[in-house]
């Protein structure tokens, strides 16, 4: 499927200069959003996924639907202060600032096979910080899965270790 067609392209947002890539048209289009859940949950089945791991927001939208399939679980990342209970953290750089992402210290099992699900790989800071909290935990990074990847931002090579799926790329 061409998922392209479904992406809306928003210029000058959040802030002048910035191509903003919206997934919302294919979330809200029925047989683009489940064409593209089935092929990340096909990527997650060949490496072997035992957990789906998200950052919020939009990791929430794909991983969860792909976990609900395989009968696997999902473990949400978030911001701080927004999980109830023990957490561990990572913080990291962004362009201008600093951000830190949080995880339950019971989520994941040591030796559990993890692949990590967001909406967009752009310069990889986000995915980094993630796969951080997960190895902390013990966890075994199988895979990474996109649906976007702005690929002059150069995430992929700050990921190179690890296997990716994008089914989109910019």
């Amino acid at each position: 499927m061409d998922y392209k067609k479904y992406i809306a392209s928003v210029p000058d947002f959040p802030i002048e200069g910035i191509l903003f890539r919206d997934i919302t048209p294919l979330m809200a289009d029925g047989k683009a959003f489940q064409s593209a859940c089935e092929e990340l949950k096909d990527f997650a089945t060949e490496i072997g996924t035992e957990v789906i791991v998200g950052p919020e927001s939009r990791g929430f939208i794909f991983g969860c639907p792909i976990a609900y399939h395989l009968g696997i679980g999902f473990i949400p990342v978030r911001k701080p202060n927004k999980l109830p209970r023990e957490t561990i953290s990572v913080s990291y750089q962004l362009e201008y600032g600093e951000n830190t992402l949080c995880i339950h210290k019971d989520a994941i099992k040591p030796g559990q096979k993890v692949l990590i699900i967001d909406d967009l790989l752009a310069t990889g800071g986000t995915i980094k910080a993630t796969i951080a909290l997960v190895e902390k935990l013990g966890g075994v990074v199988a895979g990474l899965g996109f649906l976007i990847e702005l690929s002059d931002l150069g995430g992929r090579q700050l990921l190179k270790n690890y296997k990716i799926k994008t089914l989109i790329t910019y």
